[in-house]
């Protein structure tokens, strides 16, 4: 009998856990985030002002609220990450959306940085009206009885496979924040109480849950839930998996960009982890003074030696999960 040997669908395993983290940056789930922190009346003001009336009443028909297909200026002043949901949803891959053909390479940095300048906040109203034009000839296009919330869940997967696919550095950087999330995940099993793609619940010594999960920026995050409501910023991590020696000055420095942030919102430790080898940490600590810890995905796969032992250890004590 002929032996038929399948490889492992090893790129397919790390879009599983880009997806989660994707999920929660541009998708209906970040909507849903961004729609409960914002007033609900300016919400529905801004849809009725800026959206045909016929448009809405016709998805309210669908069972589907106006922001699930149409912006407006108060989600994406409050999450700019959004525009890349809107994007997706409309199927345009980044490099043909964010153009001057389009009047759009100036708000490429809402998508990919969550940065809203002043110049795009003065120009969101007419951002806004473009896209709800080109979303009202897509809801007629589709047809209103087709519509549905897994509908448009699934076209803007259609429009993220292909982004996935489409560079061996976007795999490659996923792929080192899978590996950095799978090692504390292998540290705190022990006291996880759920478990998903992008989210790992625990609950620590003390009673508390705490929460490891994917976030834009920084990549993966651990904070302690105090009451309800009240959270505490414990662990930002930014993970560099670009594998170049020559451009380690660069990564190291966006991780400084990211952990200042990260230190703004109060977290107490800032860590990076690099995927080159022989990173010279003397030079590392000058050009990212906030990182608390620098460690090395090699390192963190081996699971042994004295780089793994302090990275567990330091998981384990300051999430307040007991040694196994």
């Amino acid at each position: 009998m002929k032996i038929i040997n399948i490889p492992v669908p090893e790129l397919q395993i790390d879009f599983s856990y880009a997806l989660g983290q994707i999920r929660s940056v541009y998708l209906q789930e970040a909507l849903s985030h961004t729609v409960e922190a914002v007033d609900l009346r300016l919400l529905d003001k801004q849809l009725s002002d800026l959206v045909p009336q016929e448009m809405l009443k016709a998805i309210a028909k669908c069972g589907l609220r106006g922001e699930l297909i149409f912006p407006v200026p108060c989600l994406l002043e409050k999450n700019p990450y959004l525009l890349g949901y809107y994007r997706l949803l409309l199927g345009f891959s980044q490099k043909e959306f964010y153009t001057s053909k389009f009047g759009l390479s100036g708000f490429r940095s809402m998508e990919m940085k969550g940065l809203l300048t002043r110049k795009n906040l003065e120009a969101i109203s007419f951002l806004c009206n473009g896209l709800i034009t080109s979303f009202c000839a897509l809801v007629n296009g589709i047809g209103i009885n087709r519509l549905s919330k897994e509908l448009l869940d699934d076209l803007t997967l259609l429009t993220v496979g292909p982004q996935l696919r489409g560079g061996a550095n976007v795999r490659k950087g996923v792929a080192g924040i899978v590996d950095v999330f799978e090692a504390i995940h292998n540290i705190v099993k022990h006291a996880a109480i759920e478990s998903t793609t992008n989210k790992i619940k625990i609950k620590n010594a003390a009673g508390r849950e705490v929460l490891i999960e994917f976030s834009p920026d920084p990549d993966i995050v651990i904070r302690e839930e105090m009451s309800k409501d009240n959270m505490r910023n414990i662990i930002a991590i930014e993970v560099k998996a670009g594998t170049d020696f020559s451009n380690i000055h660069n990564r190291v420095g966006e991780a400084e960009k990211s952990h200042q942030k990260a230190k703004s919102v109060g977290f107490v430790e800032c860590w990076t982890v690099v995927n080159v080898d022989r990173i010279d940490i003397t030079m590392a600590q000058r050009e990212s003074p906030s990182t608390n810890r620098f460690y090395r995905i090699s390192s963190l796969n081996n699971k042994n030696g004295e780089e793994y032992t302090d990275f567990r250890n330091r998981i384990i004590a300051l999430t307040g999960i007991t040694y196994k």
